[in-house]
């Protein structure tokens, strides 16, 4: 999908990846941009439109199936139908056995069931028009691990199977699916992680380069442009998911080193 000349919704906007997704995609041409958050992104959609692009803030919690059908339904009365949803919140608890069920209910809420969510209330329309696409932001946790974060790894796996399910599901319809893994980037998530000390950030930060938000949302623009399902901004987790399918064991054991 070339992102020029179509109407794009993305959640969790109000900072991080979501921020510079729509920033990219307002510098690509893109019809209007709907930017999401719970309390809404009012200044990034200022920002928007002072360059030129058609821009809608709508707030919206995503873990509340009737607020993102009342995002989707405010955006396309706005906007027009949209072409791409980037379903783009998400939630780390920093936790492992210890996390509450509370942790996990939101992690389950906002990683996995916002996604459903979305998915229910965009669908029949790209479906009634033939076509349309789903960005989901999964991480590589989703095919890899987040050790010191049971949560945010296990809904990150589900995250990337419900993807991968959609894309089987619907693809001969004209529905095209990305899933978007990225290992450490520079966002809140990973520095308020790291400042209160949590494993699971100092693993990140240990793994590998951190990117800046613009470099992972360039990324996306690629890998929307070649339609590739998992949408890797640091090419190495191709490799080190490959170890990890051909031999488990010896991967485990290379991770664990690294703890």
């Amino acid at each position: 999908m070339r992102v020029a000349g179509q109407v794009v919704v993305v959640t969790g906007a109000a900072g991080g990846i979501g921020t510079a997704l729509a920033r990219r995609f307002a510098a690509a041409g893109a019809a209007a941009v709907c930017v999401s958050d719970r309390d809404g992104a009012e200044p990034l959609a200022a920002e928007l439109r002072a360059a030129g692009t058609r821009a809608l803030s709508v707030p919206a919690d995503v873990a509340e199936q009737a607020q993102v059908r009342e995002l989707v339904a405010a955006a396309e009365a706005e906007l027009g139908p949209i072409g791409l949803f980037c379903a783009n919140a998400g939630v780390a608890t920093g936790a492992g056995l210890e996390a509450t069920d509370a942790d996990w209910a939101t992690a389950w809420s906002v990683n996995v069931l916002a996604h459903v969510y979305s998915a229910r209330a965009v669908l029949p329309g790209m479906l009634a028009r033939g076509g349309g696409y789903l960005l989901h932001t999964c991480s590589a946790a989703g095919l890899l691990s987040a050790p010191g974060d049971a949560p945010y790894t296990v809904t990150k796996h589900a995250a990337v199977g419900f993807a991968e399910w959609l894309a089987l599901q619907y693809g001969n319809a004209g529905i095209r699916v990305s899933a978007l893994c990225p290992q450490g980037v520079a966002t809140r998530m990973l520095t308020d992680g790291l400042d209160a000390g949590h494993p699971a950030a100092r693993f990140v930060a240990a793994s590998g380069r951190v990117l800046e938000p613009a470099e992972v949302a360039d990324a996306v623009v690629d890998g929307l442009a070649a339609e590739r399902f998992l949408i890797l901004p640091h090419p190495e987790v191709a490799e080190y998911q490959r170890r990890k399918a051909t031999d488990p064991d010896r991967w485990l054991a290379g991770v664990r080193t690294l703890l």
